[in-house]
């Protein structure tokens, strides 16, 4: 068993789409309309470097209970995803110059560097960099 496909909920597919593609540097794998009259899509992103591995799908938000997970993640600070990157203070500085809203610098916890952003679109999202034991 593998995970395929993971998602988080957006308040508006495109411009999701277009912040974690032309900010963050995801690909589109799928973009195909699911037929129903708000005209949502089963519309997922990849990492370039893993083309085929875990999709991450960019759900519209339209259900009550998961609007309210959603804005009480935001509320208390907590990220709706976790993404591994390299160097944290590197994609900071290359995301903050694109104007990407950030909680603050990167912090080190011990065991990882991690930053917190806001994805423009209902989510804050982490990056983390793990430290080499």
């Amino acid at each position: 068993m593998i995970i395929g496909v993971t998602g988080v909920p957006v308040d508006d597919q495109e411009k999701a789409l277009q912040f974690y593609t032309e900010t963050l540097g995801f690909q589109t794998k799928y973009d195909m309309p699911l037929g129903n009259p708000e005209g949502d899509r089963w519309l997922t992103v990849v990492s370039p470097e893993r083309p085929e591995g875990v999709e991450l799908l960019l759900e519209p938000n339209r259900n009550p209970v998961t609007l309210a997970f959603q804005q009480g993640l935001m509320e208390q600070g907590f990220p709706a995803i976790i993404f591994n990157v390299a160097d944290v203070q590197a994609e900071y500085e290359r995301l903050n110059g694109l104007g990407v809203a950030f909680n603050g610098e990167p912090i080190d916890i011990g065991t990882a560097i991690i930053a917190i952003f806001n994805d423009t679109c209902g989510n804050l999202i982490q990056i983390m960099q793990v430290k080499s034991a």
